[in-house]
């Protein structure tokens, strides 16, 4: 990994944005330590302009994305979970435009900021980020979209597309528990699971069979399980793992293997390292998760993206 160094004391523009509906954002002590933080920052940074924008919907970050390329931010700080900070890349992407990111974390998921090792105290956080070192992060693709840490196809995007927003901000990560208990008993309690994905990895002629598939961009998943070795945000390369059980007692021994990191012990689970690859679903238009978000829908392609973008950290 090579970190570039960088100097925010010369940045003439600086957007702190952030997610009030982010999960942790809905607690009076969250938003204290924001504004702590864009206090501190301008205390460090005096020569620069650091705008602070807070939006309370996705619909409002294309204005944020558009206002960033043309009065010329150089670095973008996001308040969020991985839900906002994969939005708001993919919107600066689509406006040509390439600042410096940094992420406070602050969402109801916040896989980026701890593959980042990033403190939630804003005097630590400010400490360390001035320093100007510039980390590269390969991003992921999916049909257009982009996603930092993670992909998915099966049993957990179904659980995701089914938690409401409203879920999400009251029960913080219980919401996909409970959603998950509900989504077994639906689906698998009076037989066995009835999706069927195919999966083409590097154009190979071969299609894997899987009941369920996982792709990591980043070493954790929900939150705090570590699947892929080796996987990373400056890793340039997707770890695909293939659930290709499709029982009951297929899903809970997977759940079970995720809990205790331990995918590489069961022969049924097929681990794969690729840069590009191709699934499609027996049901049309199956959908699909980025970052803890139900995004996209099968049929999907994922790649990488070449060039990396780079965050201060």
């Amino acid at each position: 990994m090579e970190y570039k160094q960088v100097y925010p004391e010369q940045f003439h523009k600086v957007l702190f944005l952030m997610n009030r509906n982010s999960g942790k954002q809905i607690f009076a002590s969250m938003i204290a330590r924001v504004n702590e933080t864009v206090n501190l920052l301008r205390q460090a940074l005096p020569q620069t302009q650091v705008d602070f924008y807070a939006v309370r919907e996705f619909a409002e970050l294309p204005e944020i994305a558009y206002r960033t390329k043309h009065e010329g931010y150089e670095w973008v700080i996001i308040a969020g979970g991985d839900g906002t900070i994969r939005a708001m890349i993919d919107l600066l992407l689509h406006e040509d435009c390439h600042p410096y990111i940094s992420v406070f974390p602050a969402g109801t998921v916040n896989l980026i900021a701890k593959e980042l090792s990033l403190s939630i105290e804003p005097q630590r956080w400010v400490c360390r980020v001035i320093r100007g070192l510039a980390q590269p992060v390969y991003l992921g693709r999916a049909n257009g979209s982009i996603f930092l840490t993670v992909a998915g196809v099966g049993f957990d995007s179904l659980v995701v597309d089914n938690v409401s927003l409203l879920q999400k901000k009251l029960l913080s990560k219980f919401a996909y528990l409970l959603t998950g208990g509900e989504t077994m008993s639906k689906e698998l309690l009076i037989s066995h699971w009835r999706y069927v994905f195919q999966v083409q990895l590097d154009g190979d002629p071969t299609w894997h069979q899987a009941a369920s598939v996982i792709v990591g961009k980043s070493r954790y998943y929900a939150g705090r399980y570590s699947l892929f070795s080796g996987a990373g945000l400056s890793d340039p390369y997707l770890h695909v793992a293939l659930f290709t059980g499709s029982k009951r007692a297929d899903f809970l021994k997977y759940a079970t293997l995720i809990a205790i990191e331990a995918l590489n012990s069961d022969k049924s689970i097929i681990i794969k390292k690729t840069k590009r690859l191709k699934i499609r679903c027996n049901e049309e238009e199956f959908p699909v998760e980025l970052d803890g978000d139900a995004v996209t829908n099968t049929p999907l392609t994922l790649e990488i993206v070449d060039e990396p973008c780079y965050f201060l950290v």
